[in-house]
Order: C-alpha cells, then sequence, then structure tokens
C-alpha cells in the first residue's frame, strides 16, 4: 500500500487508468489520491473516484502531494512546470507520464534532480498495463520502488534506461492502438464471412487476449507458438501467406518505428 500521497497533474485518460488499476488493485487508498485539471468536466469525472481531492488548482496538489505526477500532453509539460516549479521542495518527486520529455528537459524546467520519467499504457484500466520507467540521478531507492509498485499494480512493469525510452513510447504506450486495429480487422474478416458482428468481435477479442497469454506464459518465443498452429496443407498457412502478401509484419513494423521516431521528434522539440 502507498503511504505517500499521489496527485496526477492533468485528470486524462492516462491518469484515470492509473489512478482506478492503482484503486482496483488496492495499491492506494482513496485518501491518498488526488487529481487537478482545468476541465470541469474532467474533475466531476475523478471525483467520482477520489471525492474531494480534485482540484483546479495545481499549486493546491502540489502542496497536498509528495508525489506528483504530470500526465498532460507534452505541449503543456513547460506551462505546468512554470507554474509548480517555484512550489517544489526537496520533499517533491516528479513523475512525468509525458511522451517524449527526457529527463535533461524535466531537470531544465524544474531546477530539481527527483525525477522519474515513465511510460504506462492505457490497458492499465484493466490491470493489464505494460510500463516502463527510468530514474532521475535524484531519484532514491525508495522513489524508484513507490513507481514501480504504482506501474506493478496495473500491469507488467520494466525498468530501463532512458536511451530505451522513445522505442517503449513506440511499442507498448502506442501499442494498444494497433492491437484494436487488428481486432476490428479480425472481427470485419469474420463478419465478411458469415458471422454476426458481436460474436464476431467477442471471438477476435478473446484470440488476441489468449494468443497474448500464451506468450507471457510459455515463454516461448512467438514464432514457435505460431508454428504450433500452423499444420502443412491447413487453414492456418493460407491465412498467414495472405498477411505476409500484404505486408502485415512490415507495418507493425514501421508502426513501431514511426512512433518511436515521433517520440524522438518531441523530445528534441
Amino acid at each position: 500500500m502507498i503511504e505517500r500521497n499521489v496527485g496526477f497533474i492533468g485528470a486524462g485518460v492516462m491518469a484515470e487508468a492509473l489512478l482506478k488499476g492503482m484503486l482496483t488493485a488496492g495499491a492506494a487508498a482513496v485518501e491518498k489520491l488526488y487529481a487537478s485539471d482545468p476541465s470541469e468536466e474532467r474533475r466531476k469525472v475523478f471525483a467520482g473516484m477520489i471525492g474531494g481531492n480534485v482540484f483546479a488548482d495545481n499549486l493546491r496538489l502540489v502542496d497536498e502531494c509528495e508525489v506528483v505526477v504530470l500526465s498532460v500532453k507534452p505541449n503543456v509539460v513547460p506551462v505546468v512546470a512554470d507554474a509548480i516549479a517555484a512550489c517544489l521542495t526537496p520533499d517533491h518527486l516528479i513523475v512525468s507520464i509525458a511522451a517524449g520529455v527526457t529527463l535533461g528537459a524535466l531537470h531544465d524546467m524544474l531546477a530539481t534532480e527527483r525525477l522519474i520519467r515513465a511510460m504506462p499504457n492505457t490497458p492499465a484500466l484493466v490491470g493489464e498495463g505494460a510500463s516502463a520507467y527510468c530514474t532521475g540521478s535524484g531519484a532514491t531507492d525508495e522513489d524508484s520502488a513507490l513507481v514501480e509498485e504504482m506501474l506493478a499494480s496495473v500491469g507488467v512493469c520494466v525498468r530501463l534506461d532512458e536511451k530505451h525510452m522513445d522505442a517503449v513510447t513506440g511499442l507498448s504506450g502506442s501499442g494498444p492502438a494497433y492491437v484494436y486495429l487488428a481486432i476490428e480487422a479480425l472481427s470485419e474478416g469474420g463478419v465478411k464471412m458469415g458471422l454476426p458482428g458481436e460474436t464476431a468481435t467477442r471471438l477476435a477479442a478473446q484470440t488476441v487476449l489468449g494468443a497474448a497469454r500464451m506468450v507471457l506464459q510459455t515463454g516461448r518465443h512467438p514464432g514457435q507458438l505460431k508454428d504450433q498452429v500452423t499444420t502443412p496443407g491447413g487453414t492456418t498457412i493460407e491465412g498467414l501467406r495472405a498477411l505476409e502478401r500484404a505486408g502485415l509484419r512490415k507495418a507493425f513494423i514501421d508502426a513501431v518505428v514511426a512512433a518511436t521516431e515521433k517520440s524522438r521528434r518531441l523530445a528534441k522539440g
């Protein structure tokens, strides 16, 4: 159970996923969680989860919380940083989940070394997140343990060097959207061949979920598991041949590369 007060500046989808996930997992008590956002609509959403610990004023949140999570868009980080920098103390840990914002940039904006950069993804909302984080030179072992507890409570969490964070953004940060597209396409293929739409989507989603669990639980390479399904002269090899002919493998690789490069451009910007 996280003992420090944790506040999210920016009550968007990712903050909602993390907060809900932490509550569901029992990683934090309601009274330890805070949020701030200029949108009254988003404040109402979070008030429904954590009651009165939701503010329009970021400075009030900083005053209440030892751990401040910057869960705003990358271009908004400088604006928020400028507003809160003077209020930060050595007791504050800053955790940024803004894509492409480096530890160096955060240090320049906030004048603190007690920083952690993290990249979760939205399946954290259902306890199946895939997250990574890296630490600034001033972050303590306790800080790292707290962030790992936050992220691990909503799924898989790994610690990496910062040089890998843009690739994490391109793969797992953006990856749910790629998978949703794949599920949608599989479902539409089922509909084309006569399945009811709801049934096709359910089967497609469960197929992706089951295949992912096979990879994680067996520890086997996806190629090996693919070959187990592929019998000589069978139906699966015909489907795989169609996917290879359409360039699906290259398309997925290109998607990760493109999103990674976008994250790098955000860092430079």
